[in-house]
């Protein structure tokens, strides 16, 4: 069978390379890089990606090896019918190894017609690392990366406000085009950069905030041979993701007419506030992904469609949508109610097999982020502690031992969060005060939080209490235990 290339498929286009972007990942490649592709053929965008990889993963010599040709599978419900398709995507040009090719990394920086910089690197992406230097073979940070390239930008073109960049994160990051914006400053400092540089920044580069919404499973293992038999050739890098998406971001507005979505019948909106839609859609879709994934994953299910379709896990997320994250946000509740309901129709979607072990990835800045700030809206609003949210937590942290009964799992986390829980579960005994200790270091740790959680009324009790449960009698039983049905049979 033939492999995806420019040689094999006919419809092989080349496009100026107008974007760079950091990361190779599924998602990026299923939102935006398919975004670019649908403006190149409907709207006239006339532009292809350059991808940075600052890791030995393998994905850009695959991308290379494939002349930047995808497969994209969109299944799901599409004009309320169960449509399922796929479309061939061709929005980049190349890749690039910044380990091995940084000669090529600076050299895109002096190409005229370069405009957009997007970026999806998690969470725990958008950090300033102070030991990077400029004169550092590759900063380990990726906006000291950033920052390093913008610096080769400013000086190739002798600071001419024409050639600064259009800076799109989709890090799920409260104002992450701010904040990537912020750092980059620090390191202009950090670098005692000159002054005209730090002009430019400000003048001649535009940071977008956004929102990015598509749920996005990967890459199809279970069924890639049924989808390399129905499209004819192989492809190593098929990607699945749902019919649905939304892309908002925060900017001026004529930056439509130069990312022009719209016309491309792309559901992207360009707002002055970006606000609403974050928090409904990282407290409830986000949270509720987070929240589910120890809970669901200990209690022996692997996917997002089985936790939302076993009874206990299901209301578990129901009670965790309705009960909990909804009452603490301020929007209309007939609005959040009705996107609690399309949020769990899409993760029972039958098409997806979203894997609760992709999820994973960064949990513990992931429960900061998307969790945590539900969980003190709501004791703020109620004086009380809210069930489900404290119980994920202490999943979590049990989650972090490393351990599914016998079973090993593959933590992908920081290394110095790795290191901590280590640590702390091969100091425990597995008694109810080593579980107790065990849950206050945690909660304790400002370094995972930024706060010390243990100031918090009944919070420690709390997470102890069902971390012991969980301990002592499984994940099942814990969760029925914390049901509310299950509580008010009691």
């Amino acid at each position: 069978m033939q492999k995806l290339n420019k040689q094999t498929w006919t419809d092989y286009n080349k496009y100026p390379e107008k974007v760079l972007q950091f990361g190779t990942g599924n998602f990026l490649r299923a939102f935006t890089d398919w975004q670019i592709d649908k403006m190149n053929k409907n709207a006239g965008f006339n532009g292809s990606i350059v991808v940075a990889q600052s890791t030995n993963s393998g994905t850009v010599e695959k991308l290379n090896n494939q002349d930047g040709l995808f497969t994209l599978f969109l299944q799901g419900i599409k004009g309320s019918k169960p449509v399922r398709e796929h479309h061939v995507i061709n929005s980049i040009s190349r890749g690039i190894n910044l380990l091995t090719d940084q000669k090529e990394f600076f050299s895109l920086a002096e190409k005229p017609e370069l405009r957009f910089v997007f970026s999806n690197t998690t969470e725990a992406g958008i950090v300033f690392n102070k030991e990077d230097r400029l004169n550092d073979n590759l900063q380990k940070s990726f906006p000291g990366k950033l920052t390093d390239f913008l610096y080769h930008r400013f000086k190739a073109f002798k600071g001419d406000e024409k050639k600064g960049l259009i800076i799109i994160p989709c890090e799920l990051i409260e104002h992450n085009g701010r904040e990537l914006k912020k750092v980059i400053l620090q390191y202009a400092d950090l670098w005692s950069l000159e002054e005209p540089f730090i002009h430019w920044i400000h003048k001649a580069n535009t940071f977008c905030c956004t929102l990015v919404d598509r749920i996005v499973p990967g890459y199809p293992k279970d069924s890639i041979k049924e989808m390399t038999e129905s499209l004819g050739f192989e492809d190593e890098l098929i990607v699945v993701g749902e019919q649905y998406h939304l892309f908002v971001i925060e900017g001026p507005k004529w930056i439509e007419q130069e990312f022009p979505a719209e016309k491309a019948g792309l559901n992207v909106k360009f707002v002055q506030d970006i606000s609403p839609y974050r928090m409904r859609k990282v407290r409830i879709l986000n949270g509720a992904h987070t929240a589910m994934t120890p809970v669901a994953y200990l209690a022996g299910i692997e996917t997002v469609r089985e936790a939302v379709t076993t009874e206990e896990t299901k209301q578990f997320v129901e009670e965790l949508i309705y009960k909990e994250i909804i009452p603490t946000l301020d929007l209309p509740k007939e609005e959040l109610e009705l996107y609690g309901k399309d949020t769990l129709d899409r993760f029972s979607n039958p098409f997806l097999k979203h894997y609760l072990s992709s999820i994973a990835l960064n949990s513990i800045s992931k429960y900061k982020t998307r969790n945590l700030p539900t969980l003190l809206d709501y004791y703020e609003k109620y004086q009380q502690l809210p069930q489900k949210l404290v119980f994920s937590l202490s999943a979590l942290i049990q989650f972090y031992k490393g351990k599914r009964g016998s079973e090993g799992i593959a933590l992908a986390d920081d290394k110095e969060i790795l290191t901590f829980f280590e640590e702390l579960w091969k100091d425990c005994d597995g008694t109810e005060e080593g579980l107790e200790r065990v849950a206050a270091r945690v909660l304790a740790n400002e370094k995972l939080w930024n706060r010390d959680l243990t100031e918090i009324e009944g919070l420690t009790e709390l997470v102890s209490k069902f971390l012991i449960k969980i301990h002592q009698v499984g994940m099942k039983e814990a969760v029925q235990d914390v049901l509310s049905v299950r509580r008010a049979s009691l």
